[in-house]
């Protein structure tokens, strides 16, 4: 193996004054980064990514009214239409609680009947996370009102909110943070200091990986575009304001799809970096208005959940389901662009779950979850009406299992849904 190669494959990022960027998989440095010792033409998983909206979906626009393969698109899943042959919409899957009390029940949403027991991303990172820099990260977009994810222990894990926060996460080591804030505050990119060896590495390793890095390294450079942007308030892209900022970025709570999109980004980089292997991300809801496709919403977020069954008002909260679908669907789109070490896009070794653990905010109901589930190698293209006797830890029994972690039970839930997704 070439000497310079050798030595990327064991320490896995590149090196410059004051700044470390770690790298993507790359087929020439396998040895390091490829995810364990199973072939390219495995068909499990190495990866789970869980999204959790805190409002949940208005059940009547995302569920299709046909089940199986050809359904007919309902207004929320449009976004995500692209993707058909690579998502599943399940319906009338929940925990059944012993108590349903509506948001503090949501609690329960990936830890099964009660909350106060490990939740499904962490069970997985004690298992596929002991090889990447970070066994687990939990991120939010707006604010996180109660906890998603709980240690083995059953306590509540803190999240990062700040996209600038997980940037530095990402691509700084602690002694690197004095100097990485610097770098973003002045607009340049963190590979300015470091363009010698990366043109170095691009010289040793073979066209394929030359073509994965120019795109690895676009894709950081506009990450830290749009991360400077929130962070300097006063530059030329942002109108000049007195407001004093909140304690997290971007400014306004009103911008969170924005930073909803900017984690996703973040997220598809550290997937390609195998900085991680298992994320998750809340998604808030409070009284933010927001405006979407130049149109200010007439009441806030958490106003159209309540919406009392007003037409107009849940037109204009489908509106801002359908724009989680958006970033869901882009999010998506990256995972298919980006490659692992052997070449397969990303999705094809990513589990993506997106849900809620409250099936009608209105009504405060934590019965029939809207659950949809990306990627992974399972069998897609569908809309599945769960049995009766089903539930949504029996859809979590098979993510486990398709991640190779042997399960056989879920809090109360001890079947599969392998029937209809292995």
């Amino acid at each position: 193996m070439n000497s310079l190669i050798h030595e990327y494959s064991r320490r896995r990022f590149l090196k410059a004054t004051g700044v470390t960027i770690a790298l993507p998989m790359l087929e020439s440095i396998r040895p390091s980064i490829a995810a364990g010792n199973e072939s390219s033409s495995d068909t499990k998983a190495k990866r789970l990514v869980c999204t959790g909206a805190y409002l949940g979906y208005h059940r009547e626009a995302i569920y299709p009214k046909q089940t199986g393969h050809g359904y007919l698109a309902p207004p929320t899943l449009e976004p995500l239409e692209r993707h058909r042959k690579d998502f599943t919409i399940l319906s009338g899957l929940d925990h059944r609680p012993p108590k349903a009390d509506g948001h503090g029940t949501w609690q329960t949403f990936l830890t099964g009947q009660t909350k106060d027991s490990i939740s499904l991303d962490q069970l997985a990172a004690t298992r596929i996370g002991n090889t990447t820099r970070y066994q687990s990260l939990q991120l939010s977009a707006g604010k996180a009102k109660f906890p998603m994810n709980r240690d083995e222990k059953g306590k509540p894990m803190p999240m990062i909110s700040r996209p600038s926060v997980l940037y530095r996460k990402l691509f700084a080591i602690p002694e690197d943070q004095e100097r990485m804030d610097y770098i973003l505050r002045s607009g340049r990119s963190a590979l300015d200091t470091a363009i010698d060896e990366a043109k170095r590495l691009s010289r040793t390793v073979s066209e394929a990986d030359r073509k994965k890095l120019d795109e690895y390294f676009d894709s950081l450079r506009e990450v830290e575009r749009r991360v400077e942007k929130r962070l300097d308030p006063t530059g030329s892209t942002v109108p000049k304001t007195d407001y004093k900022p909140p304690e997290y970025d971007p400014i306004a709570p009103s911008l969170m799809i924005e930073a909803e999109t900017m984690m996703y980004d973040l997220m598809s980089l550290a997937l390609e970096t195998d900085s991680s292997r298992v994320m998750t991300l809340f998604l808030g809801g409070e009284g933010q208005v927001f405006t979407i496709d130049g149109e200010t919403l007439r009441s806030g977020y958490h106003m159209l959940s309540h919406h009392g069954n007003d037409p107009e008002k849940i037109s204009e909260l489908v509106k801002v389901d359908r724009e989680h679908m958006r970033c869901l669907a882009r999010f998506l789109d990256k995972l298919k662009q980006k490659t692992d070490a052997d070449g397969r896009p990303l999705l094809d070794s990513t589990l993506v779950l997106s849900g809620t653990g409250i099936g009608d905010a209105n009504a405060h109901a934590n019965h029939d979850l809207p659950t949809v589930v990306a990627g992974g190698g399972l069998k897609h293209g569908q809309h599945i009406r769960a049995k009766k006797d089903r539930l949504l830890g029996d859809l979590y029994i098979t993510l486990l299992q398709q991640l190779r972690i042997d399960a056989d039970r879920f809090s109360n839930a001890s079947h599969s849904l392998n029937e209809v997704l292995v």
